[in-house]
Parts: structure tokens; C-alpha cells; sequence
């Protein structure tokens, strides 16, 4: 079936292992037919469990049901809970899936002889060599890859009658630090130095040969040391690293026939085994068969400073990326400068997806669990997502709101078959904000330069999210400072920062003006026979009038308590007339409504005048008090309930 979608599970894509698997699966994208989504995380190397929670959060994305295939690389992921989760909701959906280098119940596989290859090269240390004293680096205790290495390890000792204690054993990750600090372990705790090292993957068998000449050992000299994955070119050090070559990027590519044989009722095995072929060279003491071709070593050379040349370029772009994106003071700004470090990549495709609450202010709450998460963060993905970048072909698009859960944008499924895609979580530690689905790029997406890519996007959008979310803050904070907060109206800061303006103006255009105050009647009364709650609705009620009656420009106030001011600018005596008028006979609408158990009423005075310069905006308080107080006096209202 051509076109048919392929989801991919797989984390780390910037190591050696990943990187080449993902070469053939993208080999059998293209010969097959298939468009790949790679959903991929970056964890582990952060030392830091809320940024993997964080990352992991992109494998909960997709509905499987909406893809034709899977395929996974579980043994790359070091969370189990997540790989359980993965693996039962592919099985919901009931799509072929192939695991490689994980033999999973129900799904096909791909995997190699990992017991056989680690034991021949051990075996070969012991029969050729003659080493008696050994040291194993080896990967994570649960990772059956890692596993089996061991046991093959193990096994190829037992049968020359050989032990090795449990400090000669060390657990690592794959990742190249663990070779260092493997060597460390050794050299202080083993009471006899072994006579080789021999390491479950390439990347720590180097670090570990760096880690021994740092210390004065050579290598094979003094301590031999070995391999295995081959993913390394034998020849990127002073000493050949011997090491297993397996068919990774085949792998990948089989991993697609395999589903496109499935797609297409084409027989096959369940299960297939890739041979594996050790390569002994210089590090375990193979020195015959070491590279001499000079021609092949200046071809190398080259290769390198090429790669090293192209990191410098790449560097050069991301740095300068990233302080521009840091450097931006609106969420505008911040999506023009990202769209043109998007652009300056290259890619054939970039869409860059927000979750609806990514800028949504988290109350500062101290109800956190146990593990210090904080519970009014978003975890998960909202229903939609917002994509305010689409680049497709060198143009930027309008692509509309889509759910999360379809993944893709609708320019997404166009084109020819073929495509791989790579997904990755856009967050700041367990905070979720979305994702970025990028196609092809100037950049190497398989490289640790495009995890530094993502992490400066991750990094500057929460950023400009706390940015935004601090501008609010500020804007509430104003608001507090401005605004009567019991009845919404402004308090006595706000109304003399709305006049002050105005009312200089009118001091020097000599323009009359007009202040109104005004007092709720019986108010204590209303307190003793319905409760003081009640008399809130009461004081919110002429908040309520003066909001609907003051309708040209005037300012209004809860001055305090019960008591309200008014100002207007080039007022007359007519208008005001008009206004109170106007006042009164809203007050009398919410009597004639029934809805409350008091009887509504509000004296009022005013006075027009023009202003003078020494003379501020509460002189005319003053005066229009006593025109109110005065109003008051005339009123006979022995009772201001309802009967």
C-alpha cells in the first residue's frame, strides 16, 4: 500500500545506533512507499526526571488507530512504565508492528545474535590473546540487548572456568560518560587492574580508551579494550577500536519491507536474525590487521574536518538563533524571528503546533506530590493545537486549529510517498506546550546539533511564556492598584490617574467641570435587617447604576464605604441635571424589579465650576459633599426597606 503511515517509536536519535537505523528506515520509506512519523525524545542526558517527563509526554500524542504500521525501538527508551504504555495501546489498535532488538509477544522482529557475538569476541580475547583478567562496561541492567551481551560475556568465561567478581561489572547507560566513569570505578576499586575492558557498545569502549590514556595506560599495552555495534569508523582514533559489525541500518530498512509485506498479505517469518561479524583490530592487540592504506586515512581526514566544519556552520546558526529568540519581548516577534531560523535550515517542512493553554498562567500552588510536581501545571496535550508556523517548500502557509491526535497538519499529507517526519515534545520540564513536526533539513536531524535545536526552541518559548505571563501579572497588579476590587468600579488611585489629564486640560482651557458625589441611603439599616452581605449587593448595585448611566465620558469612583464620585469634563448645569435624572431613575428600575428585599436610594450633589490652578480635584469633592449632604437633610426616609 503506498503511503501507508508509519509511526516510529524511538528516543536518542542523536547516537550512533539510532542514527543509523533510522538512515534505513528512511532508505525503506522512499523503496517502499511509506511515510514515516518518528516520534522521538531526548532524555537521559538531562540528569533531570521532570525534563524526561517532559519528553516522554510525545509518545502519548498519537492515536495509533490513525497510522497504518509501527515500528519500535523500545530498548532505546529507559522509562518501563512508558514502554508498557506504548506497547498496550499499539496492541489496542491492532496495527503490524515490528520491534527491533526486542522481541515482543505479537509483533514481528528484527534482532541479532547478540549472545553468539558477545561470546566470540570474548572467546577470541581468551584464546588469541590470553587474558585471564576481565572488566565488563556494560548497558542498562533491563535492556535485553544489554542482557544478552552480558550473558554472552559471562557464559564464554564460565566454559574456560574463568570468574570475574561483581566490582568488575559495571552498569552503564550506552552514553559515552559511562566509559568514563567505568575506568574510574575500576582503577579505584578492583585490586588488580584487568587485562582487557570489554564494553557492550562502541561509544563507551571510546570513552573508556580515552579515560586510560588520561590516566598513563595504553591501549593494548597495558589494558585491552573492545567494542560492539561497529557504529563508530574503526579508524576515528590513534588506536582501531575492535568491535561487532551488525547490519543496523538494514535493520531499518527490513523493518519497512516487513510492514509493506504485511500491507500486502505478502508471507513472511515472524522473526528474523541478522548475522553479526566480529572485527578484531588494534585495541584488543590485532595490530595486523590495522588500516595502512594512507589514501583511505586521508579520505577520513577529510570526512572529519568536513563534519567538524559543518558542526561550526551549525553552531554559528543555532547560537545566533537562540539569542535572537531569547532577545524577543512579544509573542509576534518571537513567532517572526522563529520563522526565520526555520527558514535559514532549510527544511521541506516545519510545522510548530502549541497547545491552546501553552501560555495558560499556573496559580503558584503549593499542593505539589510527592516528587515535587506541581499539579496546576498541563501535563498533556490539549484536544487542539494552534499552528501558528506551517513551511511547506520554502513558503510559509495558513494552516487552521487541529486536533492534537491527528498529529499532522493537511499539507502534511500531501505530496509523494516517502517522507519521514520527525516529532518531537515542545515543553519545559513536565510543562507541556506542544510540538514541532520538522521533514528534511540543512541541519542533521540525526545529530546532537538538532537536539540543541530543539532544546533552544523549548527553552525560549517558556521564555516568552513567562514573559507573557509576567506582563499580566503586572496588568493585574495594576488593576488591583486602580480598581475597587469589591465593585469592579475604579477605587480613589484609579480615578485620580483617569482625571488628573482631563483635568489639567480643563485648568488650561478653562472648560467648566462638573464632580457629582453621591451616597447610598439607609445603608445601616439594610446591614441590621438582612445582613451585611446584603448590604454589599446594595453598594454593588449603585456601581452597577453608575456603569449605566454615565454614558458621555464621564468618570466614576467608589470614593469609600457607600460613597461614589462622578466627573465630567465641559460640563454644564443642564447635563448634570440630566445625569442625576438619569441616575435616579435607574435606581428606581431596580426597585420596580423586585429583585432584592430592600428598597434602593442614593442622595446626590454636585457642583460646576472652573478649575484654577492651586486648586485640585478633591476641593470639588468637598464642595459637591456638602451639596449631597444637604440633599440628604431634605429627605424624609425614616425606612429605606421594603414593607
Amino acid at each position: 500500500m503506498i503511503g501507508s503511515r508509519i509511526a516510529v517509536i524511538i528516543e536518542e536519535i542523536g547516537q550512533s545506533y539510532q542514527s543509523t537505523i533510522l538512515s534505513g528506515i528512511n532508505q525503506g520509506a522512499k523503496e517502499f512507499g511509506l511515510n514515516i512519523a518518528a516520534f522521538t525524545s531526548f532524555s537521559g542526558d538531562m540528569d533531570n526526571p521532570r525534563h524526561d517527563m517532559g519528553e516522554f509526554n510525545i509518545f502519548s500524542l498519537s492515536d495509533f488507530k490513525d497510522f497504518d504500521g509501527a515500528i519500535l525501538l523500545t530498548n532505546t527508551l529507559s522509562y518501563k512504565p512508558v514502554v508498557n504504555d506504548i506497547i498496550e495501546r499499539i496492541k489496542r489498535a491492532g496495527i503490524p508492528t515490528v520491534s527491533i532488538d526486542n522481541d515482543i509477544k505479537g509483533f514481528y522482529y528484527i534482532g541479532s545474535d547478540n549472545f553468539s557475538a558477545m561470546r566470540s569476541i570474548t572467546e577470541h580475547m581468551i584464546n588469541v590473546h590470553g587474558f585471564t583478567r576481565f572488566a565488563y562496561i556494560s548497558g542498562p541492567g533491563g535492556n535485553p540487548e544489554s542482557s544478552e551481551r552480558l550473558a554472552g560475556f559471562c557464559t564464554a568465561l564460565e566454559e574456560k572456568g574463568l570468574e570475574i567478581s561483581d566490582g568488575a561489572i559495571f552498569y552503564g547507560d550506552f552514553r559515552p560518560p559511562s566509559g568514563k566513569i567505568a575506568v574510574e570505578h575500576f582503577l579505584e576499586e578492583l585490586p588488580e587492574l584487568p587485562q582487557a575492558i570489554i564494553c557492550a557498545n562502541d561509544v563507551m569502549a571510546a570513552s573508556a580508551i580515552a579515560a586510560l590514556r588520561a590516566n598513563g595506560y595504553s591501549v593494548p599495552d597495558d589494558i585491552a579494550v573492545t567494542g560492539f555495534d561497529n557504529t563508530y569508523n574503526t579508524h576515528n582514533y590513534l588506536v582501531e577500536l575492535t568491535s561487532v559489525d551488525r547490519p543496523l541500518e538494514l535493520s531499518g530498512l527490513l523493518a519497512c519491507q516487513m510492514l509493506y509485506n504485511h500491507l500486502n498479505k505478502i508471507p513472511q517469518d515472524r522473526k528474523l536474525l541478522l548475522n553479526m561479524t566480529p572485527h578484531f583490530t588494534e585495541s584488543c592487540g590485532c595490530s595486523h590487521n590495522a588500516l595502512s592504506d594512507v589514501t583511505e586515512l586521508k579520505e577520513l581526514n577529510f570526512r572529519n574536518y568536513t563534519n567538524f566544519e559543518n558542526v561550526q556552520i551549525y553552531m554559528a546558526v543555532l547560537n545566533r538563533m537562540s539569542t535572537q529568540l531569547l532577545a524577543c519581548n512579544s509573542f509576534d516577534d518571537y513567532i517572526c524571528t522563529l520563522k526565520k531560523a526555520a527558514s535559514e535550515i532549510r527544511p521541506d517542512e516545519f510545522y510548530f503546533c502549541l497547545c491552546d493553554n501553552w501560555n495558560i498562567e499556573s496559580a503558584i500552588d503549593t499542593s505539589m506530590t510527592l516528587d515535587g510536581v506541581d499539579n496546576s501545571v498541563p501535563m498533556a496535550y490539549t484536544d487542539e493545537v494552534t499552528i501558528p508556523i506551517a513551511y511547506v517548500n520554502g513558503h510559509f502557509i495558513h494552516c487552521d486549529k487541529l486536533k492534537s491526535k491527528k498529529v499532522f497538519p493537511p499539507p502534511a499529507k500531501n505530496g509523494k510517498a516517502g517522507k519521514l517526519y520527525y516529532i518531537t515534545p515542545l515543553h519545559f520540564g513536565e510543562r507541556c506546550l506542544g510540538y514541532m513536526i520538522i521533514r528534511s533539513s540543512r541541519l542533521e536531524l540525526q545529530n546532537i546539533m538538532f537536539e540543541t535545536f530543539v532544546i533552544n526552541v523549548c527553552n525560549s518559548l517558556e521564555n516568552m511564556r513567562k514573559l507573557m505571563c509576567l506582563e499580566y501579572a503586572v496588568k493585574r497588579l495594576g488593576n488591583l492598584y486602580v480598581q475597587d476590587t469589591f465593585s469592579g468600579i475604579y477605587n480613589r488611585n484609579g480615578f485620580v490617574h483617569a482625571t488628573n489629564d482631563i483635568y489639567h486640560e480643563c485648568i488650561e482651557k478653562q472648560h467648566e467641570i462638573m464632580l457629582m458625589f453621591i451616597d447610598l441611603d439607609g445603608l445601616k439599616n439594610i446591614n441590621d435587617t438582612f445582613g451585611h452581605s446584603t448590604g454589599d449587593k446594595a453598594i454593588c448595585c449603585i456601581a452597577d447604576v453608575l456603569r449605566e448611566s454615565c454614558c458621555s465620558g464621564e468618570i466614576f469612583c467608589r470614593f469609600g464605604g457607600d460613597e461614589f464620585i462622578v466627573f465630567g469634563a465641559d460640563y454644564t448645569q443642564e447635563m448634570a441635571d440630566d445625569l442625576n435624572a438619569v441616575i435616579q431613575n435607574n435606581i428606581k428600575h431596580i426597585n420596580d424589579s423586585a429583585i432584592y428585599p430592600f428598597t434602593l436610594s442614593a442622595s446626590a450633589g454636585f457642583v460646576i465650576a472652573t478649575p484654577k490652578v492651586g486648586k485640585d480635584i478633591f476641593y470639588f469633592v468637598t464642595e459637591a459633599d456638602k451639596k449631597m449632604y444637604n440633599e440628604k437633610r431634605k429627605k424624609k426616609h425614616s425606612q429605606y426597606l421594603k414593607s
